[in-house]
């Protein structure tokens, strides 16, 4: 096994954190929970976490019987992050969501945690960084996640309103560069 490395780790820890999204997601939460009544943290993360680790090492696998390439997969989610990216920064719906009677694992942790587009980043970040560096990076969101969904009325009064557009916005930029660098470097130019 290789050793841990810092900045890989930060660097995938981030990624993670943009396209979760799960601050962005705050408004979202605070109507799944006014709808439903309590959402239970420790289960959503919970299913979040085993999402994303099933995923990131049987994803491959998956591909491979229908027949594509981790880099084909990665050219394909690097242009979802970008579409993703687009809605955060010009605040335009592509994707719809519904709202289930029940929201703790649908639609709570997948898809709207874990969702399209953080499947499809960990197999994109599978071809850049080492596994044991993303599975920490999966950890460290997934606590974040876990610690959001506990305080996410507390946020919401700290952020308010123009504070989450903010934020959002700038995980628009960063997850737009993201998705440029995945589809350059799986596409060579």
């Amino acid at each position: 096994m290789h050793p841990l490395i810092f900045r890989e780790i930060l660097s995938v820890t981030m990624i993670l954190f943009a396209i979760i999204d799960i601050l962005g997601a705050i408004p979202i939460i605070i109507e799944m929970r006014q709808r439903v009544g309590h959402i239970q943290s420790e289960k959503a993360s919970i299913a979040v976490l085993v999402l994303m680790v099933g995923f990131l090492f049987g994803g491959e696998e998956l591909l491979s019987i229908i027949g594509l390439d981790v880099s084909s997969f990665a050219i394909a989610g690097s242009l979802v992050i970008f579409i993703i990216a687009m809605e955060m920064i010009l605040g335009v719906r592509f994707f719809k969501d519904e709202v289930a009677s029940s929201a703790s694992i649908v639609p709570l942790a997948f898809p709207l945690i874990a969702g399209a587009g953080t499947m499809t980043t960990l197999l994109s970040l599978k071809t850049q960084y080492q596994t044991s560096d993303i599975l920490v990076g999966i950890v460290v969101n997934t606590l974040f996640v876990y610690l959001v969904l506990k305080n996410v009325q507390w946020l919401e009064k700290l952020l308010g309103k123009t504070g989450l557009n903010i934020l959002r916005k700038a995980f628009g930029i960063i997850l737009l560069a993201i998705a440029i660098k995945l589809f350059r470097s799986n596409t060579h130019l």
